[in-house]
């Protein structure tokens, strides 16, 4: 019953999937440039072969080479970042003289060169990924350093890492005062856990948190000129009743 409650819940979310007609429009689109740190709202975005271009291009990291995430670093919430607007017009290429500015509190504004080689380091890790990836300096990593009181540096990815996200609005940090709390999550766990969607495996009190989204034309590596603007439409090429029958 439970599975069932759920299924018809999603379905309601994207109609059905059937009729040809878009089962939901793009409302909003965030680009996160940095890993964990605030988005940037944008009417429109390039894609890239692997995702939105700039978005997660970059991550803070620790000492070791292991990515911060708000889990760990609440007040990651707080660090607000700018990019130029045109970053996200079709065919723009950065110049000596375009920058991502970082803000945080009680920090002087960061300028990172959109354009600059960097030396390679390695041994980077987010999540089960690791390898190679820019060190953007010594500046930058002084300055996260004294935002977290220990040794960190930001890196840049050397591609994409990411693919497009759909997702809820939800984060369990206050994306406010970057305080750490238990709400979503709690709420969550009532209709997207998977002992309400996997009811036949262990329960690990684990929640199914949004859906990636894949770009047709993105998977050949032939996207220029596509854009993903807000208010496009969004289709649902194939249902499945149950997580059970989904492809691993």
């Amino acid at each position: 019953m439970a599975m069932e409650k759920a299924a018809s819940f999603l379905s309601s979310l994207i109609g059905g999937g059937g009729g040809g007609e878009p089962a939901a429009t793009v409302k909003s689109i965030l680009i996160y440039p940095i890993k964990s740190c605030r988005g940037i709202a944008v009417p429109q975005a390039p894609i890239t072969s692997t995702g939105f271009r700039w978005d997660r291009q970059w991550v803070v990291v620790n000492g070791k080479g292991r990515a911060y995430t708000q889990r760990v670093e609440p007040t990651l919430a707080l660090v607000q970042v700018e990019l130029p607007p045109e970053a996200f017009t079709e065919d723009w290429e950065p110049t000596a003289d375009d920058h991502m500015v970082i803000i945080a509190p009680g920090m002087d504004p960061l300028n990172i060169p959109l354009a600059a080689e960097c030396a390679t380091v390695d041994d980077v890790s987010v999540w089960e990924w690791s390898g190679a990836a820019y060190d953007e300096g010594t500046e930058a990593a002084e300055w996260f350093s004294a935002y977290f009181g220990k040794p960190s540096r930001l890196v840049r990815f050397k591609a994409d890492c990411f693919p497009f996200l759909i997702a809820s609005q939800v984060p369990t940090i206050n994306q406010d005062n970057g305080i750490l709390g238990t709400e979503p999550t709690e709420t969550l766990l009532t209709f997207r856990s998977d002992e309400v969607l996997r009811p036949s495996h262990k329960n690990t009190r684990q929640v199914y948190f949004g859906q990636n989204l894949v770009c047709k034309e993105s998977l050949s590596g032939k996207v220029k000129g596509r854009i993903i603007k807000v208010g496009d439409p969004v289709y649902v090429l194939q249902a499945f009743t149950s997580s059970n029958e989904a492809p691993a």
